[in-house]
């Protein structure tokens, strides 16, 4: 299916899977929120906003980690996509930062496996084909670096996003 067989697609519950690091799809406040932000952090339990309130905000398109608390993940990765704007505002480099940034952690912290969500296609908006191309692109190149994680999951939650995943990973 894929090209890379380091690189899978889930369907279901980020909150769920058995990876070392799940990326949320953060605001620069590092606050809870709605959609995947709100899952993790429920998941989590209230550790997880305690520690994002120590670390403080983050950029649109850096990324900054906290422990995983009650997840099975030992590290929550918190990315920060743009807002959609229509595309001229920056948003592809932003959104291409956010999964960067969310990478190189990931590789300093030894983790051996990733899981994405599909970030600021939410609430923020960015169109979900541009959004997966841009996260597949920059995944591949992340995963060519010394010290990358070995698996990667883009985790979906229904079919619109694994279809579109789908045909990113073509």
């Amino acid at each position: 299916m894929t090209s890379n067989p380091r690189i899978g697609i889930f369907e279901g519950d980020i909150t769920t899977l058995d990876v070392d690091a799940i990326v949320n799809a953060a605001n620069e406040r590092l606050a809870p929120g709605g959609g995947v932000c709100g899952a993790i952090h429920r998941a989590a339990g209230p550790e997880l906003a305690e520690a994002c309130a120590r670390i403080g905000p983050c950029p649109t398109g850096g990324a900054r980690a906290t422990p995983g608390f009650r997840l099975k993940a030992r590290l929550v990765i918190h990315a920060v996509g743009p807002v959609w704007q229509g595309g001229g505002q920056g948003e592809p480099d932003k959104l291409a930062g956010a999964y960067r940034a969310a990478m190189r952690i990931a590789a300093d912290r030894g983790c051996r496996s990733i899981a994405f969500p599909a970030i600021s296609t939410g609430i923020y908006g960015y169109p979900l084909a541009p959004a997966t191309r841009i996260a597949v692109a920059t995944v591949r190149e992340e995963l060519e670096r010394p010290g990358a994680p070995g698996r990667v999951v883009f985790a979906c939650f229904g079919p619109e996003a694994i279809a579109a995943y789908r045909q990113a990973l073509a």
